[in-house]
């Protein structure tokens, strides 16, 4: 699939989130819709989707985030990024360099905790959910965990800017070994499990359904 039909998509799938989330909140409670943009660090998905050793450190995500306030500055919070890149493999054995196309989707639901009613709010964020990551036409997904932390400016009441901070940690793999207790030594249990982090900062504008 070319990069302009990617980002199409990517662009779909924001409006229709936001417009999913705005309507009900025009004739319900208060909803916050925040497009972003910024820059995710971290290059070991990106070698867990090669399958091989990389020299990239990150590269540019998008996204969209909504959440409903609740009570006491507390918020549920669901998001979708994108992030895509064309990295440079290794020589292959006849000495040819390969560009490969890869994307890391993150869909994540949790909460945000404000720490301000004014017109400048800090806050936290907790999320879980999926992370997708694909190249060549092979597609993974894994459990993701993400946190992080921001702030929030209200120049006016429903329009805003958000500022973002978050790390993601991906488990690509888990490997255990175990032995039963002969009932004389102690039992023993080694799980080893291979995560990929990443850190992305974002910038968005927060638009608020009332």
């Amino acid at each position: 699939m070319s990069a302009p039909t990617t980002r199409a998509r990517v662009v779909v799938t924001m409006i229709a989130t936001a417009w999913i989330a705005g309507a009900p909140a025009a004739r319900a409670q208060s909803v916050e819709v925040t497009p972003f943009g910024g820059y995710r660090f971290g290059g070991d998905i990106f070698e867990a989707a090669t399958g091989r050793a990389l020299d990239v450190d990150g590269a540019p995500a998008v996204g969209v985030a909504v959440d409903v306030p609740l009570s006491d500055g507390f918020q549920i919070e669901g998001m979708f990024s994108h992030q895509q890149t064309n990295v440079q493999l290794p020589l292959t054995p006849v000495g040819a360099p390969a560009r490969v196309r890869v994307a890391v989707d993150h869909w994540q639901g949790g909460g945000l905790q404000e720490f301000s009613g004014t017109r400048v709010r800090p806050f936290l964020t907790g999320t879980l959910g999926l992370t997708r990551y694909a190249a060549e036409g092979d597609n993974e997904i894994r459990f993701t965990l993400g946190a992080g932390g921001g702030v929030k400016l209200f120049p006016m009441s429903r329009l805003g800017i958000r500022l973002d901070g978050r790390a993601f940690a991906t488990f690509l793999d888990a490997e255990g070994t175990g032995s039963v207790c002969p009932g004389t030594g102690p039992c023993r249990l080694i799980v080893h499990v291979n995560v990929a982090w990443q850190a992305e900062f974002t910038a968005g504008l927060v638009f608020r359904f009332h």
